[in-house]
């Protein structure tokens, strides 16, 4: 495949033509300044020496020298320079339980935040190896499909909250059935489950899925978070959750169902508390695990052709200084020739080394960073990569790799910016494709849902068989309607609560016109009594149906355990 880096520098082109019709209109000029002298034949005689013939050649070879320094600017480039890189590791499924009580404080700062600040540090250590994450309460979802993207998965794990999912309790034996199901269809390869719960209010048949998975080859851990003693579940409204009777509840881990699930899943139970033992046993269990090969990165760039396009250039203008424009003395002329140009043809070779080796530098640098970046030193790749755009600001594919060093250092604004940048000048499909859907994880992981799922979609749009970027809209825009549901809910709260507030102002109103009338007669007619009395009746009336509502939603939401 052939094309040119710096297609921009190909509008100098329009130059050639245009010192072409110099030329021919010199040429013609000439002629008729001649014609004013005299005769031309006689003249021609007169010059014996002057050839018209060489003139023409010299001015050729000179056009053809400019015409491929100008290619040679632009970086033309054709075949690739490919090199592959095998990745081998496990695939693990993280089942991390986000019901209402993994809010409890008896682990610090809360269970949720220890689980996730413990599945963030086990994605760090995690190489080559592939990760997918489900959530689970009363419910369980795929939060995010088997990948080996450490940036995305982190992303999606700070966006995990107990709000993700309204159906409280802890349904293990469907968190581990959707486990199961989130695996990659590869062969020969070492997988994993890991579980972390408080083992609250569990399923019957948590044991016999984990079995059933241990039995695919599949290692069930489970890391039980929390304390044996218990703790209460903070509240939105600054109390405590209280049960069907109002008592606080207290929270307790269950270790003895954690324990069972993770014997029959034939893995280990590992308990968690405010220490990293926890963190350093899950990595040695799964550094048990023998890795196979998942596959190999292929890493591509276009083989650079200018060097030739540069040497073409200097052997024209050598041609074109060593050509006459006069027949004979072919020695004699050729020295005053150089000794009159050699100063130029200095000039011009200069600019063509320095030309051709700030082109070429900033793929070297390019190179470096990814080298760098391969190895994890994101700090170090962000370096190359800036010095690269110093060298050639219009380097898309340093932009996009600065774009991903930024982000794997948690700068995801900056990295918005680079790759911003980078999707206005990238030409290749698959890389802009790539470059969407990593913008679409910023603003996800952000919340700006609609955004997201523009982005996902432009991804698509270049990359329409990329199932993973498929995967993120369908989530993003169902993200994106409990967003919307949860503002219309809190926006019919506040207008019942101004509804409410009006009301009040109301009955005030009239209980105090009732004072001043008591005040101003000591004696009430009956037709006025009667008035009072009806609407004193239809007052409590609509108290009583208030309270009834209440009780009967009161009840309802006693019906089901809510953490």
């Amino acid at each position: 495949m052939f094309r040119f880096a710096n297609p921009e520098y190909l509008y100098f082109l329009i130059a050639v033509p245009i010192v072409v019709l110099l030329f021919c209109w010199s040429l013609y000029a000439r002629r008729k300044k001649l014609r004013t002298i005299g005769d031309i034949e006689l003249l021609k005689g007169l010059m014996p020496d002057v050839s018209i013939r060489w003139r023409i050649w010299k001015f050729i070879f000179l056009t053809m020298a400019l015409s491929c320094l100008i290619l040679a600017l632009a970086r033309p480039q054709m075949g690739m320079n490919i090199s592959t890189q095998e990745h081998t590791g496990i695939e693990v499924a993280v089942a991390l339980d986000v019901s209402n009580s993994m809010l409890a404080t008896d682990v610090s700062p809360n269970r949720l935040a220890k689980a996730k600040e413990l599945v963030s540090n086990m994605a760090d250590k995690m190489t080559d190896d592939k990760i997918s994450l489900v959530v689970f309460a009363g419910q369980a979802f795929i939060q995010l499909p088997i990948t080996s993207d450490i940036v995305s998965a982190r992303m999606f794990l700070d966006a995990i909250s107990p709000s993700m999912i309204s159906a409280q309790g802890t349904n293990l034996g469907e968190a581990l059935r959707l486990s199961m199901g989130s695996f990659s269809a590869q062969r020969n390869v070492q997988r994993a489950i890991v579980v972390i719960t408080d083992g609250e209010d569990q399923a019957e048949d948590a044991e016999k899925i984990a079995a059933e998975a241990a039995g695919k080859g599949m290692h069930v851990f489970v890391l039980g978070i929390g304390s044996a003693k218990g703790s209460t579940i903070p509240a939105a409204n600054g109390d405590y959750f209280r049960d069907r009777e109002g008592k606080v509840v207290v929270t307790k881990l269950n270790e003895e169902m954690c324990q069972k699930i993770a014997t029959s899943g034939k893995g280990t139970y590992i308990h968690v508390d405010n220490s990293n033992i926890a963190q350093e046993r899950l990595s040695y269990e799964l550094n048990k695990l023998q890795k196979s090969a998942l596959g190999s990165t292929v890493y591509s760039d276009y083989a650079e052709q200018f060097q030739l396009f540069i040497l073409m250039s200097l052997l024209f203008m050598l041609i074109d200084v060593l050509l006459l424009e006069r027949k004979g003395h072919f020695f004699s002329s050729l020295l005053r020739q150089l000794k009159g140009k050699k100063a130029n043809v200095m000039v011009l070779l200069f600019c063509c080394v320095v030309t051709g080796y700030a082109q070429r530098q900033d793929q070297l640098l390019v190179r470096k960073g990814n080298k760098a970046y391969a190895e994890k030193r994101y700090a170090e790749a962000e370096t190359f990569y800036r010095k690269a755009l110093e060298q050639n600001s219009q380097n898309s594919r340093a932009l996009y790799n600065l774009g991903n060093a930024l982000l794997f250092q948690q700068k995801p604004k900056e990295a918005m910016t680079e790759y911003e940048k980078a999707s206005h000048l990238e030409k290749n499909v698959k890389v802009k494709s790539s470059i969407y859907h990593n913008m679409g994880v910023i603003l996800q992981s952000q919340k700006q849902f609609g955004q997201a799922a523009e982005c996902y979609k432009e991804s698509l749009r270049h990359n329409p068989l990329d199932n993973g970027t498929r995967y993120n809209l369908a989530l993003c825009q169902h993200q994106m309607k409990y967003q919307q549901d949860k503002e219309k809910d809190h926006d019919e709260k506040d207008d019942e609560q101004k509804q409410n507030k009006k009301e009040n102002q109301q009955s005030d109103s009239q209980q105090n016109q009732q004072k001043q009338n008591r005040g101003q007669k000591n004696e009430m007619s009956k037709d006025n009594a009667d008035q009072l009395l009806r609407a004193a009746q239809m007052k409590e009336n609509q108290t009583q149906d208030k309270v009834r509502k209440s009780q009967m939603q009161a009840n309802r939401k006693q019906m089901e355990r809510n953490w």
